[in-house]
């Protein structure tokens, strides 16, 4: 399996818009530790009917409008804060099923809503983050893919070590299930390095990371302990439709 990890969203070959040919990859995980794709995670195993991502606030604000209001969720975060006016912002641990069952999450994030629209005409797209990596590393063998990109979120264009050791953690442990890795770039053997030093205190370089220090200093230690846990989650969601996620 050829694969490739990408740092941004911008530096990820442009599938935000579909393409004329072949499409240049079979799938696309998206990852986003802090926080989007852990809060993902979360909300399908809350048994939410389907997260909508939204890279623009005002076209979410406008998709939820035309929504059922008992139905739906707003939930917006920018800079690590919930946006004003918003039901949730992006704690994963408020997206519990006495608050999400049922209902679509119209979200929209920093980083990783971006990240998933960048990629959103890939022909498989799944999201992953440290709490479900085992169930998306199963998934990716069942389906014995040719070609795997695995696009960080990071921050704001920038590296982030959250998401790198995520894409390390997947690609390490697709090698143990004993698919046939072939790095496609530098930066998919630096992710499985990073993770290979990290693995016994993810914790920690989440607290060392730019974004974990941004979030402590907003008081959310407890974000990044669930954050760090290793494949608490048995749950793969994936676009079922263009900007819609589902378990």
């Amino acid at each position: 399996m050829d694969c490739f990890v990408y740092h941004a969203p911008e530096l990820t070959p442009d599938l935000s818009v579909k393409p004329e040919g072949d499409v240049p990859v079979d799938c696309a995980i998206v990852v986003d530790v802090l926080r989007a794709t852990t809060t993902i995670a979360t909300a399908l195993t809350s048994r939410a009917e389907a997260i909508q991502a939204f890279a623009d606030l005002d076209r979410l604000k406008a998709a939820g409008e035309a929504w059922d209001a008992n139905l739906r969720i707003l939930s917006g975060e920018r800079g690590g804060d919930k946006v004003a006016g918003f039901d949730l912002g992006n704690s994963p641990l408020d997206y519990t099923p006495g608050r999400v069952e049922g209902k679509r999450i119209f979200m929209s994030t920093t980083n990783g809503t971006r990240a998933l629209q960048r990629v959103q005409y890939a022909p498989v797209l799944l999201t992953a983050a440290l709490v479900n990596v085992d169930a998306v590393v199963k998934s990716v063998v069942e389906h014995q893919f040719n070609s795997l990109w695995i696009v960080n979120s990071g921050w704001q264009g920038d590296y982030s070590l959250e998401d790198t050791v995520c894409s390390g953690a997947i690609l390490h442990q697709l090698q143990s299930a004993g698919v046939d890795v072939t790095a496609g770039n530098d930066e998919a053997i630096a992710a499985i390095a990073l993770y290979k030093t990290w693995s016994d205190d993810l914790l920690e370089l989440l607290r060392q990371a730019s974004h974990g220090q941004r979030l402590l200093r907003l008081h959310k230690d407890s974000d990044l302990e669930y954050c760090a846990a290793l494949s608490t989650l048995d749950i793969v969601p994936y676009q079922s439709d263009l900007g819609v996620l589902v378990a």
